[in-house]
């Protein structure tokens, strides 16, 4: 089976600041843009099943960010606070203008410190399903991970069985054996291990983020399942309490919003970033 048939997305590679990034462009004529954050432990096929709903209002760019799915990575650029200064060279490299910003799980954070530190180069936010909280309150495995005395016990995980594990939800190995397989190998031969350095710089990063939180006026949209057994809701009504111009949408999904609730998510996108975003303030 092609690629072509599993997804819509097209992928290829670019690169930014010397890190080479996987991504997917519609190269829509548009005065939207919209720039998605592929979630962790998954790949920016995760948008497969919102991408021609999204793809219908602008132009769509999708990445894998450093050290994430299958984009190259390197230790300092593992953290929130140095992705979201990432997101701002790639968002002038790329020529972006100033997107909307589309950042589930991993791209929360990153989304948020990008808005606090350079807010005109974005236009609004759609973010969820991240353990942004402080203190933090995160279940299952992301605890774990995130709770681990070491790197090196999380290198003793068998990443390949415990990843498959994790997305089965949102890519089952029987039904999507080729998405399934895209996220698996993402994270295997230690890439796993190496992308968590991003959730366990929660417990610091999240009190600088916590007292960020009021200060940044981009419009943002807070999207996640109600039933997320890995990211409680209380992170997502958290960012909402604080956040000056938000609204949120608690969606009938676990953790895996985009791919388990696709049509609700897909919806609130477009709909938010054909001029939705305005409601909740000037960006």
């Amino acid at each position: 089976m092609s690629a072509e048939a599993v997804s819509p997305i097209a992928t290829y590679f670019r690169v930014c600041d010397g890190v080479r990034v996987r991504f997917a462009d519609n190269r829509a004529d548009s005065d939207i843009t919209v720039l998605l954050l592929a979630p962790w432990p998954e790949t920016l096929w995760a948008f497969r099943r919102i991408w021609r709903r999204v793809s219908a209002v602008g132009r769509v760019v999708a990445i894998d960010m450093p050290g994430f799915g299958h984009s190259d990575g390197r230790p300092g650029l593992i953290a929130p606070d140095t992705s979201g200064a990432f997101l701002a060279r790639l968002i002038d490299e790329w020529a972006l203008g100033s997107p909307h910003i589309v950042g589930p799980d991993v791209g929360t954070a990153a989304a948020l410190f990008l808005a606090a530190s350079t807010p005109e180069r974005v236009t609004s936010l759609t973010i969820g399903s991240g353990a942004v909280r402080f203190p933090i309150e995160a279940g299952g495995s992301l605890k774990n991970i995130i709770e681990a005395p070491s790197l090196d016990v999380v290198r003793g995980l068998d990443a390949r069985a415990n990843i498959g594990h994790a997305v089965e939800a949102g890519a089952a190995s029987d039904s999507e054996p080729e998405v399934h397989e895209d996220y698996v190998s993402a994270y295997d031969l230690g890439r796993f291990a190496e992308s968590a350095r991003f959730v366990r710089h929660y417990p610091e990063q999240n009190r600088v983020l916590r007292d960020l939180l009021p200060t940044i006026a981009t419009p943002t949209q807070i999207l996640a399942g109600r039933d997320d057994d890995l990211v409680p809701w209380s992170n997502n009504q958290y960012l909402h309490d604080l956040l000056p111009n938000s609204e949120i949408h608690p969606l009938d999904a676990g953790h895996f919003a985009w791919e388990q609730a696709p049509e609700a998510y897909g919806d609130l996108v477009a709909e938010w970033v054909s001029g939705g975003y305005r409601r909740v303030g000037a960006s």
